[in-house]
């Protein structure tokens, strides 16, 4: 049986963008880019990498990149649930579900095709709820989503 951790406090702001991002936007490639800034300053924490690579599983599948997320959604499933089921204030338990599920819908893709879908994170702790709440309001929504990194202007390039 996993063991239930709920944390109380104040939630890094990378991680509030991520969670607006990925529930409110459903823009899985600004996902990756907050999400991977946190990953590297917290020293390449393999939750955040985790809890990223479910959000490119996503990006790759709803872009047509069957091979690309089935191997994020796998490699995501196989880390997340290592994890206690709440923990930084979501229901880490529910989404170790849905994405074994979607991992498994994603290798037998071939024989058994099905259409793309979301997935929402669900927050558990009211603290989390409450900045996510507030986070979301000084986050633009990005229209249209960036399908890849932004390029320098040529002006800028050497």
């Amino acid at each position: 049986m996993r063991r239930r951790t709920v944390c109380r406090m104040a939630y890094e702001p990378l991680y509030l963008a991520y969670l607006v991002y990925f529930n409110r936007d459903r823009d899985y490639f600004e996902c990756h880019e907050v999400l991977e800034e946190l990953w590297l300053a917290q020293e390449r924490d393999p939750l955040y990498k985790a809890l990223l690579q479910v959000a490119v599983g996503l990006y790759h599948f709803r872009n047509g990149n069957v091979r690309g997320a089935t191997i994020m959604m796998d490699r995501a499933h196989g880390a997340l649930r290592t994890y206690p089921d709440e923990i930084l204030g979501i229901d880490l338990a529910k989404l170790v579900r849905e994405a074994g599920i979607y991992a498994e819908q994603l290798n037998a893709y071939a024989a058994h095709p099905f259409p793309y879908y979301d997935l929402t994170i669900d927050i558990m702790d009211p603290a989390l709820a409450e900045e996510v709440k507030l986070a979301a309001a000084g986050i633009t929504p990005n229209q249209p989503q960036r399908r890849g990194p932004k390029r320098p202007d040529k002006a800028h390039r050497k």
